[in-house]
């Protein structure tokens, strides 16, 4: 499961997210710079609400981790990429590393907005290898328009052992 949400970038790092079992963790309305943006600067992105579930594989069936957000923006949204990692391996990771990772599905609730959701299936054997402990969730919402917002941690949260 590793090599398949690892950013080529961070080759030998853990990624993947989830909340205490089945618990949720969520976050405040984040992606946008601070400030008020000017009537000459379009708006970037906004990811807000978002929030991680894991829950754990029992009696032999998979697990899953599920992370959405709602992502708005003027132009409407063209995606949303997901990278979760564990907090103790000290990865700072960037928008350009994000934009590599898996992509969110996202469903247009409006114009301007999209409800997006990733999901991933853990197995047994996978969940057993995951770190314990606090895990972030990177994003990196892209609009129509182009622009982007990078919130590099767009949710917090604990995988027990």
């Amino acid at each position: 499961m590793f090599q398949r949400i690892v950013v080529p970038s961070l080759v030998g790092a853990v990624a993947l997210g989830g909340v205490a079992l089945g618990g949720v963790a969520s976050a405040g309305p984040s992606g946008t710079p601070s400030g008020t943006p000017s009537a000459a600067a379009p708006a970037k992105p906004t990811v807000e609400n978002s929030a991680a579930r894991y829950v754990a594989p029992a009696g032999g069936a998979a697990g899953s981790l599920t992370f959405t957000a709602k992502v708005t923006d003027d132009s409407g949204v063209r995606s949303l990429k997901v990278l979760a990692w564990p907090k103790s391996s000290d990865l700072k990771p960037t928008a350009a590393e994000v934009a590599t990772a898996e992509s969110a599905t996202c469903e247009k609730s409006s114009a301007r907005t999209s409800a997006c959701t990733y999901t991933l299936k853990v197995t047994p054997r996978e969940a057993a290898e995951l770190p314990e402990g606090i895990w972030n969730v990177s994003v990196l919402a892209t609009a129509k328009d182009g622009d982007t917002a990078f919130v590099p941690e767009a949710a917090t949260f604990s995988v027990p052992r």
